[in-house]
């Protein structure tokens, strides 16, 4: 298993208006690999609010032909977006092969 996690901070209030455009489903379903989706919204006292964009995949090949295929670049395109000014403030991305679990 391998998990991808983007962890980005945005503007205070954001968080959770943003969380759903990142589980909406779509063409990333339909890969080969793909697990799940899960957003998180972190605790944490601060100035603005940190989102965990959890995926789940069955390997990081799976994930690797994800990030080069036109579903991600759709998924990520402006096309037919409202252009606002972005509630962005900075994101990492944290890449990990599962080597334990308990279910």
């Amino acid at each position: 298993m391998y998990v991808v996690t983007n962890r980005i901070d945005v503007k205070k209030g954001f968080a959770a208006k943003m969380a759903s455009k990142f589980t909406q489903g779509g063409k990333i379903e339909e890969l080969s690999g793909f697990k799940r989706i899960e957003v998180w919204q972190i605790d944490e006292d601060l100035d603005y609010d940190q989102m965990y964009v959890n995926t789940w995949w069955e390997s990081e090949d799976d994930f690797n032909a994800w990030l080069s295929s036109d579903a991600f670049k759709e998924a990520h395109s402006n096309k037919g977006k409202q252009q606002e000014e972005s509630p962005v403030i900075g994101n990492k991305i944290v890449k990990a092969h599962v080597l334990s679990s308990l279910n």
